[in-house]
């Protein structure tokens, strides 16, 4: 059996969350959990490169996504960026968790469970138990599948994003800080979906520069 699957077989039924964008400087966050019902030996075999979404390519991704969506109990939750500026990336990030996460218990009635959520930090104000587990995406089948769909759900929301601010390159760039993002930022300002906060650093740098 794949490996993913055998460490989510030591807590014996197991909600596993992710999230995708904390880094970006622009689009919202996201966050998914997943609960496998059944695991047979055809979803092991389907999910066999079943990892960290970002050690997948994008093909990859999007054929383990349909064999997710068709097998599991998920939710996909967006925490916008208003929120985010208000609350702050980490919040932001763990309350998407949190609502995704009790989505999914709601949903399979579970009652003996265990939710492995990746990283450092535990989800604030959740009443079930829980675990963190550091690099989580590329140990437990769960929080690797709730990877994939947090990603794969957040990298075509900043597509559809690309279609209507097409200057910032958000197709390519998910939102990050590359250089052709940055030059945009500063040819044509800030849109609706710039997080102001991730760049504080940045104006004050061109604020410093424009002294001398």
């Amino acid at each position: 059996m794949n490996s993913l699957f055998d460490f989510d077989k030591n807590y014996g039924n197991v909600v596993g969350t992710d999230e995708a964008g904390r880094g970006p400087a622009a689009g919202g966050v996201f966050a998914a959990a997943v609960y496998f019902p059944e695991v047979t030996n055809s979803l092991v075999a389907d999910l066999d490169r079943l990892n960290d979404s970002k050690k997948l390519s994008e093909v990859a991704r999007e054929k383990l996504y349909d064999v997710i969506i068709k097998n599991s109990i998920n939710s996909v939750i967006c925490v916008d960026v208003d929120e985010i500026e208000k609350i702050n990336i980490l919040n932001a990030s763990l309350k998407a968790m949190k609502l995704a996460c009790e989505n999914v218990v709601q949903t399979s009635k579970l009652e003996n469970f265990i939710t492995l959520v990746d990283g450092n930090k535990l989800i604030k104000n959740y009443t079930y138990s829980q675990k963190y587990i550091i690099k989580g995406d590329g140990q437990s089948a769960a929080i690797a599948a709730a990877s994939i769909l947090a990603k794969v759900t957040r990298d075509r929301y900043m597509d559809e994003l690309a279609a209507k601010y097409p200057q910032y390159g958000w197709n390519r760039n998910s939102g990050y800080l590359t250089p052709e993002h940055i030059k945009a930022i500063d040819e044509y300002g800030l849109s609706e979906y710039h997080r102001p906060s991730f760049l504080r650093k940045h104006f004050e740098k061109q604020k410093q520069l424009t002294l001398f």
